[in-house]
């Protein structure tokens, strides 16, 4: 293999390596959005599912003073 092919050959991996390099970048890109939307969301039921439990909890407190009361 002459110095030209080789040269050749070099330059032909590290357009691959560029190619994958970027497309690399975008799916981390795209996965760091994922995530903080994931995050956020998370973050969201997260408040539900309290919000829901401290009704859920009111329900049980006033249910018992009924009962207390009958």
């Amino acid at each position: 293999m002459t110095m030209e092919q080789q040269l050749r050959q070099l330059e032909a991996r590290v357009d691959d390596l560029l190619r994958i390099s970027a497309k690399l970048r975008q799916e981390n890109q795209a996965l760091q959005d994922r995530e903080g939307k994931l995050v956020e969301e998370r973050a969201q039921l997260l408040k539900k599912n309290d919000a829901a439990r401290n009704k859920v909890e009111a329900i049980i407190s006033r249910l018992k003073s009924l009962e207390q009361e009958s």
